[in-house]
């Protein structure tokens, strides 16, 4: 038998003998805690760390079948299923001891983003741990090790003897990276979700650059906007009007004023970076291919750019209406968080919306409180940036946290629901004008009167249809001159 000479491929290897024996050892009752902290550490967290789950072709199967082994080891229950063929569903109970109170569910997703490998110091899936005790993975802090940090926060329960009274669930999501449309979506519109009657999601959130950690109530709403442009193509020598590139440039500038206008709002201080609209160009896509490159002498005949759009207004629910979770007295999720967090040692900063887009918006749209946490603190914000790390230092706290508020939660007795409904945990904000089956195709929230108003320039007619929960801006011509602009907002 032979093996890579990279340490952490022979642990991958290994890992079906490994994961016993280190499991074993972590629940001897005679073991010390250090040598707990030793295998968490140096087998469990770099393992899973070291399968690709990035798109476009992750490998789910492989990081599905590590979870389930995890779960074997804590002896809970698990089902697999495939919303979707091909992209596996982790589910796992901790049952409780009075079921009719509601559960909790702990969510998390097991994609990834891809990854420029040049341009990290480290293999990005090689889970690398320097001398300072960074772990250096794509994942490492969304979200692959917030699911094992709340997988190691129950065998320490179990190990303590603690017995919950709510059932505990942990899921494992695919597709969250690209929309999560057949991961989180499916499953919250699932019967299979409708029987777990759960009370509270706990969600991923964001890292914390210093010692306090985030909590979020609710989430930006996503956009994203493609704009194609399409002239009369021609030499690359020749001066003409109305090139698909010239069109192009010209919405491309509008976007950015409006960008800036609001950017200029946070580094002044005056906004937070989640009370502004957000945009972002992802993508540009024009020009004729060739053996080596771009054919340089010819205009093309279309153009095409992609902005992501995160709306300041949050999520709607499945009635249009703004829905933003309580963080008061009056939501007992909340104050139990807060609780559970200082009696670990740790700090909650005051409660934010997230600048960005989680599932945790479909688990909110069924009328379900769903709060963001990610516990880490102390460390610099590097998701889907290059050289992303945690701290294994940081991710041992972590696990501590999440042993607080899983006891926490697990024990609260009382029926959140009883005498109330759990419409009492939101904030019904305001109510938006949308579309629905029955009513007349406009949407007349801001956001989209803003992108419509910065089309108005170069289109005078423009139809807007309602398609679920997107919107489609199907047509945009100008009536002079030889172009067309189409707008896709989804």
């Amino acid at each position: 038998m032979t093996f890579s000479s990279s340490p952490s491929h022979l642990l991958l290897r290994l890992r079906p003998l490994l994961i016993p024996l280190c499991d074993s050892i972590i629940n001897h009752p005679s073991n010390s805690r250090g040598h707990a902290i030793y295998f968490i550490n140096h087998i469990k967290v770099p393992t899973v760390l070291q399968i690709n789950t990035a798109h476009p072709t992750p490998l789910y199967h492989q990081a599905s079948d590590f979870t389930l082994s995890q779960a074997k080891s804590l002896s809970l229950e698990s089902q697999t299923l495939e919303f979707v063929n091909g992209k596996p569903f982790i589910l796992l109970k901790w049952p409780g001891s009075d079921p009719s109170l509601s559960s909790i569910l702990l969510n998390s997703h097991t994609d990834v983003v891809p990854v420029e490998q040049d341009k990290w110091v480290h293999p990005p899936f090689d889970a690398h741990i320097d001398s300072q005790g960074n772990i250096y993975a794509r994942g490492s802090q969304d979200t692959k090790s917030i699911g094992l940090q709340c997988l190691e926060a129950i065998r320490r329960l179990k190990a303590s003897g603690f017995r919950p009274i709510r059932s505990v669930y942990v899921s494992f999501v695919p597709d969250e990276q690209i929309g999560g449309r057949d991961g989180a979506q499916k499953f919250a519109e699932s019967d299979v979700f409708r029987d777990l009657n759960v009370g509270i999601v706990l969600e991923e959130g964001l890292t914390s650059p210093d010692k306090n950690y985030k909590a979020f109530y609710a989430e930006r709403c996503p956009w994203g906007l493609v704009i194609k442009a399409t002239g009369a193509p021609g030499h690359g020598a020749k001066l003409y009007d109305n090139t698909a590139m010239e069109n192009l440039l010209k919405s491309i500038e509008s976007v950015r004023r409006l960008r800036a206008s609001h950017f200029d709002l946070v580094k002044a201080g005056l906004k937070a970076e989640s009370e502004v609209v957000s945009v972002n160009m992802v993508f540009l896509k024009a020009g004729t291919p060739s053996p080596t490159g771009f054919v340089m002498n010819l205009q093309p005949s279309e153009a095409e750019a992609g902005f992501d759009f995160k709306e300041k207004d949050p999520v709607l629910d499945k009635f249009g209406r703004l829905v933003i979770m309580a963080t008061d007295s009056s939501n007992p999720w909340w104050k139990l968080l807060e609780i559970a967090v200082r009696k670990a040692n740790g700090k909650l900063d005051k409660p934010q919306i997230n600048i960005g887009t989680t599932d945790a918006r479909y688990f909110r749209v069924q009328g379900l409180p769903a709060i963001g946490f990610s516990p880490m603190a102390n460390t610099p914000i590097l998701i889907h940036d290059h050289n992303e790390l945690l701290n294994k230092a940081e991710y041992l706290k972590g696990i501590h946290i999440y042993e607080s508020i899983i006891k926490a939660y697990a024990s609260y007795a009382k029926d959140e629901r009883s005498g109330s409904s759990k419409d009492e945990f939101f904030c019904m904000q305001h109510e938006l004008m949308i579309s629905s089956a029955t009513s007349s195709p406009t949407r007349t929230d801001p956001i989209l009167k803003m992108m419509l108003c910065t089309y108005m320039t170069i289109s005078t007619n423009f139809d807007v249809f309602p398609n679920s929960n997107s919107f489609f801006l199907r047509k945009a011509h100008h009536t002079e001159g030889n172009r067309q602009f189409l707008a896709v907002i989804s």
